[in-house]
């Protein structure tokens, strides 16, 4: 050894075991070189150790430690279960909430308290609607909470029945307070309107107007095409098809919807009649005619027999009611000199026949004296009290002269009698 180290001679001195001999002195103390076998097992561990190496450590100088991957695949499978469990979960929760809520003592509330929030509510109970439709409309407006809560208070009492309409109600009232709400006919809401026999068209929208609150122009607006309600063409305007009578209408219906349900009602009164189709634009002029010129239920058909009678014998009519509505007048008991000479096609002093349409709402009675006029030879009549009603019939001219002159006496005879003949 050319140079000697002090610490190798001491661990050379050492003994490799307790009580045993000191092993003799080594011939040198260098290190074998890669690729030359140690010289001892003692040289091959101090080789080993200066290399890095050691048993399972994975060095070129030992086997490599095998890693223990067991505690990974336990989470990997405990994740999978923890997922599996969570959609388990999920799934039963989203398709049995109800019943688990129940079997766990978790139900939620299923009624509001009180009367409400005070945000008024619209809810219409249609014709022929059952308890059950009903419970479902409040629940999806917002009233109750759910169907159960108002449908159970249906199913403790068999008494309860609803009445078809409207009703105001609020936002979020107990299932009590809305029933109670229901079955209260001062919160049914209503739109009603009064429609007088004789009336023009123009006169039938003001009364719906007036009674509905819907402006006037929307009623001018619906009237303007009569064909939409399935009015003959043969009818210049809708005049005539309005059924006059008190109509309740539903709240957030349109004046045309108002419109069509006059008109309807006229068909169908026509119909109850035995009206044809192709007779309706006729029977509803001579009808027209007739509430306007009668006032007594009885005179209604006499009237009849007259229009039948002049048409019969090629007369013209000279009814002044028609006249004055072609002329735009709106009624006197005598027709101006502008009215008598106007050339228009409900002059009846001027045309042959019948007017070119209705001129008033007529109705049921009037409609009744077209298809049952009275038995009489009168050509003429004149209304000779305007206060009773009062009217004469007669055969010749002669006759309805005397008539004539009888109306006028009457309107002179006092102021009162007098304001009825302006």
């Amino acid at each position: 050894m050319t140079d000697n180290d002090p610490w190798d001679a001491i661990f050379r001195s050492q003994p490799s075991e307790p009580g045993a001999a000191p092993s003799a002195p080594a011939t040198t103390a260098t290190a074998p070189s890669d690729g030359e076998a140690p010289a001892s097992r003692r040289a091959a561990r101090e080789s080993e150790s200066r290399r890095g190496g050691g048993r399972g450590r994975g060095t070129a100088g030992g086997a490599p430690r095998r890693r223990r991957r067991w505690p990974w695949v336990v989470l990997g499978i405990l994740s999978l279960l923890a997922g599996i469990a969570a959609a388990g979960a999920w799934y039963v929760w989203t398709n049995y909430e109800e019943q688990v809520r129940e079997v766990l003592g978790w139900e939620l509330p299923n009624d509001y308290a009180g009367t409400g929030n005070g945000t008024e509510v619209l809810v219409t109970i249609y014709s022929g609607e059952i308890g059950a439709d009903v419970a479902t409309s409040l629940v999806e407006q917002g009233v109750t909470m759910t169907f159960d809560a108002f449908y159970d208070l249906l199913l403790a009492d068999d008494s309860i029945a609803f009445i078809p309409g409207t009703y105001r109600l609020q936002e979020e009232m107990s299932a009590q307070s809305a029933l109670d709400a229901l079955l209260d006919p001062a919160n049914k809401v209503e739109l009603s309107a009064t429609v007088r026999e004789g009336l023009r068209a123009g006169e039938v929208i003001e009364a719906l107007s007036a009674g509905t609150g819907l402006p006037l122009a929307d009623y001018e607006a619906a009237i303007a095409d009569p064909s939409i309600y399935g009015i003959p063409d043969v009818a210049p305007n809708i005049e005539g098809y309005l059924f006059p009578a008190t109509y309740t209408f539903e709240p957030n219906t349109t004046a045309e919807d108002h419109i069509r349900t006059l008109v309807d009602e006229m068909f169908s009164r026509l119909d109850a009649a035995g009206v044809a189709v192709e007779d309706r634009h006729t029977v509803l002029t001579k009808a027209s005619l007739i509430q306007r010129e009668a006032r007594l239920a009885d005179d209604f058909y006499r009237v009849s027999r007259v229009i039948e009678n002049r048409l019969a014998d090629g007369w013209r009519l000279e009814f002044d009611s028609s006249t004055q509505y072609g002329a735009g007048e709106t009624g006197s008991v005598w027709s101006s000199g502008d009215a008598l000479d106007a050339d228009n096609p409900y002059n009846t002093y001027v045309i042959e026949g019948l007017p070119i349409g209705p001129i008033a709402a007529p109705g049921d009675v009037a409609i009744d004296a077209v298809l049952n006029p009275a038995d009489g030879p009168w050509f003429f009549f004149v209304t000779v009290n305007l206060a009773t009603g009062e009217t004469k019939f007669s055969e010749t001219i002669g006759q309805h002269e005397e008539g004539v002159a009888q109306l006028r006496a009457w309107c002179r005879a006092s102021e009162e009698n007098a304001a009825y003949c302006a």
